[in-house]
């Protein structure tokens, strides 16, 4: 009976799983995800669903070829394939399979269906691309291996800089400790020294010419009157762009009435490093649910600084390029103070980390009826031992006996 269960459950499952797969297949079609501040399906499905990103890929993968492998959804959706299944077959299969795997799926498993994906022909690739430069990079508890591809004349740049900082360290260390003592007389520099040199150069010269090489230095003409925004010597702005520009940049805005330039806003909205520290020891990720980005964030102002909102922690948030230009398109909207924070869709609907989900199956799958246990009659001699659950079947034969008695009197009767 519990094997019954189990597989009358199971086919439950998949026929549920087929649906998701199908509504996957509808939002992605539609593009429906944006609205709700998610930067993919798979993102979207991991968020309400509660899925790990492995289950939400495998299903945005059925979905993405749901056209090409009609049969094997439709066993799916029938309750007959499971989403592994199906997802193995959509992640590795040629086109024109369909018909092969769906039935191979109805007796094989998992693994023999990855193993047969894997078995199968693959057409001839086309001649292999030239190898593209690369850097690579392994670390251990001790130190950090960096691997660099480059083309021969990129090579030669490089071995040329490299040379040229080599030299200039060991004439430096010539100059400073040829006639020192050799017992407290430091290395000769070597190749590492001389790329670090090299590094440090770069920095330098990055400084020098771009004095706040970590934010973006703005210019703004901000009508007064109209609160219209240009940039300098450069287009009008949207009100979105103009919020989105000025959120954690170096910016100068100049209030003008008529084209006159009638005074200076403040000169900036740099976050500093102090700050921008404690932001990050406290957000960790991006602010918005569903999306754990924890890489080029952006800091930005609940209220905004042009509305008089302060830089200061309790006004800012973390978010990533995505979800911030998002935010200033209207299509998602963040409200503060930041331990108080709420985010909404473009339709006012509160964005929870929490997952979508009901403890009970869809009106669909419900089950109807208890399952009924048959058991064999009692004897005579063992009537008198009955357990519960045949004491209660005896009395409903009884009852049922009476019944049928009751209607061949009556008809008899009449």
């Amino acid at each position: 009976v519990l094997f019954e269960e189990l597989a009358e459950l199971a086919g439950q499952r998949n026929a549920i799983d087929g649906r998701i797969v199908e509504i996957a297949a509808e939002i992605e079609r539609d593009e429906l995800c944006g609205a709700t501040g998610a930067r993919s399906v798979a993102a979207l499905l991991g968020w309400k669903l509660a899925l790990s990103s492995a289950n939400a890929h495998t299903i945005t993968t059925i979905a993405g070829r749901l056209e090409e492998f009609p049969r094997c959804a439709a066993g799916m959706a029938e309750g007959r394939l499971s989403l592994d299944q199906v997802g193995v077959i959509a992640a590795g299969a040629g086109q024109g399979s369909d018909e092969h795997y769906a039935g191979l799926a109805e007796v094989a498993t998992v693994r023999q269906l990855r193993t047969a994906v894997k078995l199968e022909p693959r057409p001839q690739p086309d001649p292999r691309p030239e190898p593209a430069p690369s850097i690579t990079q392994t670390s251990d508890e001790e130190f950090t291996c960096w691997r660099i591809k480059l083309p021969h004349l990129d090579a030669a740049k490089f071995d040329a800089a490299l040379a040229s900082h080599r030299d200039a360290l060991f004439a430096e260390w010539k100059r400073d400790h040829a006639e020192s003592d050799p017992e407290h007389r430091p290395p000769l520099p070597n190749a590492t020294d001389a790329l670090m040199r090299l590094v440090e150069a770069g920095w330098d010269s990055e400084a020098t010419r771009r004095p706040h090489g970590q934010h973006t230095t703005v210019v703004v003409h901000l009508d007064v009157q109209q609160r219209a925004a240009a940039l300098h010597l450069g287009p009008l702005l949207t009100d979105a762009e103009r919020r989105y520009l000025t959120c954690d940049a170096t910016c100068e805005v100049w209030f003008e009435r008529d084209g006159e330039v009638i005074g200076a806003g403040r000169a900036t909205r740099v976050i500093n490093r102090r700050l921008r520290r404690a932001l990050e020891h406290r957000d960790r990720s991006c602010a918005v649910p569903g999306c754990g980005a924890t890489r080029g964030l952006h800091a930005h102002h609940l209220r905004h600084w042009e509305d008089g909102g302060p830089t200061e922690l309790a006004n800012l948030v973390l978010v990533c390029p995505y979800h911030h230009r998002a935010h200033h398109r209207g299509l998602i909207t963040l409200t503060g103070p930041a331990d108080a924070l709420t985010i909404t869709d473009e339709d006012g609907r509160p964005l929870s980390a929490a997952p979508t989900r009901r403890p009970t199956l869809p009106r669909t799958h419900r089950r109807t009826r208890p399952l009924v246990v048959v058991r064999p009659l009692p004897t005579p001699t063992t009537t008198n031992q009955l357990t519960r659950p045949d004491a209660e079947a005896q009395t409903h034969r009884g009852i049922t006996k009476f019944i049928h008695a009751t209607r061949h009197a009556g008809v008899h009767g009449s």
